[in-house]
């Protein structure tokens, strides 16, 4: 059976459906030589979807509204789904293909629901007239400030697909990015959580077992094994209260996170001194900023406008809140490089290249170097973080465990000698 996704053309004279009306519909139907053919269409209604159907000599046999099933997408539009978007927009729209006709072809391919009808109500827009900025500004939340900030400044130079095509790099870039610092983050985290989960095991259903058999043979036990028979016994009588303070410390945790700027700063500034993984957070923070106020600056926006937008990139709420001093201190004369040096974040090596990129004239093109070089560390400290952190963990599983089995075996070994 063939697939196909019908356009809705603009009608002349007429406004434009509001958004927020359209639904998302999937049809059957057959085209004028019998051959079967489906699709998805945004529209109003039932009727409207046919009607357009027909205009475009296909008779409809079945219209129906698309609707989530139990495990389906639940609406939510991942940075990953926009950095593929962002790819090929600027691929389609460099080989010549209509913008209409590019977010049909997208909007086709989508697995994601919300994601389709986002790019579907971003089409009903520009065939309504709006431009590209203007339509995907109503997606705050999936467009940030940056994002179409660029688009806009591509649009007014004329030069849209080529800026689209340096978004879209920049996005792999970032997502690259954010991909190995979690993949980092992940695996000692996972560790972690099984060792606990197996400390948990043995205090609650292990050593209760084994305490019974060391009663049977009577005298004391030693101090290293009653240690972690007490730690058993309170396990057992109060896990509910341990999980409860557990679940709701992280629900306080937070919501109080969510809520308090101060403890948010507190936060990010603990996590950027961590050992190892603090230094992975600083190198990308500086990669983010450098790519960033590098591509915007590049597309042609002012350097203050741009640095705007940085902050927010970064991914870290310490360097926000530097960048806004930084952007203070260049809105009032001073140059970029002396203004990043005041907040004694960046490392020499930036701020010469910062420096040496204003005096000639090429800041863009410095900037895109550090951001390279920095990239470049993050990917070498995160494939070496494993390495780096697989000894401490095993020592801290062991140590656990080990204990552990221990503590269990010493009345064993204890009663052996007495023997």
């Amino acid at each position: 059976m063939a697939t196909a996704t019908a356009a809705r053309k603009p009608t002349g004279g007429r406004a434009a459906p509001s958004t927020s009306e359209l639904k998302t519909f999937l049809w059957q139907g057959t085209d004028k030589r019998g051959k079967k053919m489906k699709g998805e269409m945004l529209g109003k209604n039932e009727n409207l979807i046919k009607a357009e159907l027909r205009k475009q000599g296909v008779n409809p046999t079945s219209v129906k509204t698309r609707t989530t099933g139990l495990f389906a997408s639940k609406g939510k539009i991942t940075a990953g789904e926009i950095a593929i978007f962002a790819r090929q927009i600027a691929t389609m729209l460099q080989s010549g293909v209509p913008m209409v006709q590019a977010f049909d072809i997208i909007g086709s391919g989508q697995k994601n629901a919300a994601m389709t009808e986002m790019l579907g109500k971003i089409k009903a827009d520009i065939e309504g007239g709006s431009s590209l900025y203007e339509a995907l500004s109503k997606f705050p939340v999936q467009f940030d400030e940056l994002f179409c900030n660029l688009v806009r400044a591509g649009e007014q130079a004329g030069v849209l697909d080529t800026v689209l095509d340096t978004v879209a790099k920049y996005k792999e870039n970032i997502e690259a990015i954010k991909g190995k610092i979690k993949k980092a983050l992940f695996y000692p985290a996972a560790v972690m959580a099984i060792a606990v989960i197996v400390s948990g095991i043995l205090l609650i259903f292990v050593i209760p077992q084994f305490e019974a058999v060391f009663k049977s043979f009577g005298g004391d036990l030693p101090a290293f094994t009653q240690m972690y028979v007490g730690a058993s016994r309170f396990m057992t009588e109060w896990w509910w209260l341990i999980g409860a303070i557990a679940v709701g410390g992280t629900v306080v945790f937070v919501n109080a996170y969510k809520r308090s700027k101060a403890l948010q700063h507190l936060v990010d500034r603990m996590m950027l001194k961590l050992p190892i993984i603090g230094q992975i957070l600083h190198q990308s923070a500086i990669a983010r900023f450098s790519r960033t106020l590098a591509l915007t600056f590049k597309s042609g926006v002012p350097l203050v406008e741009a640095l705007e937008t940085v902050g927010g990139a970064t991914g870290s709420i310490v360097y926000n809140e530097a960048t806004k001093k930084i952007k203070e201190d260049v809105s009032v004369g001073y140059q970029l490089n002396i203004a990043m040096r005041q907040v004694e974040l960046f490392p020499p090596m930036v701020l010469q290249m910062t420096a040496i990129g204003e005096e000639a004239g090429a800041l863009d093109t410095m900037l895109t170097k550090v951001a390279e070089f920095y990239e470049a560390e993050v990917n070498n400290a995160v494939d070496a973080l494993s390495s780096l952190l697989e000894p401490f963990i095993m020592v801290i599983i062991g140590g656990l465990v080990g204990s552990m089995v221990i503590a269990m075996y010493l009345p064993i070994f204890k009663i052996a000698a007495t023997i």
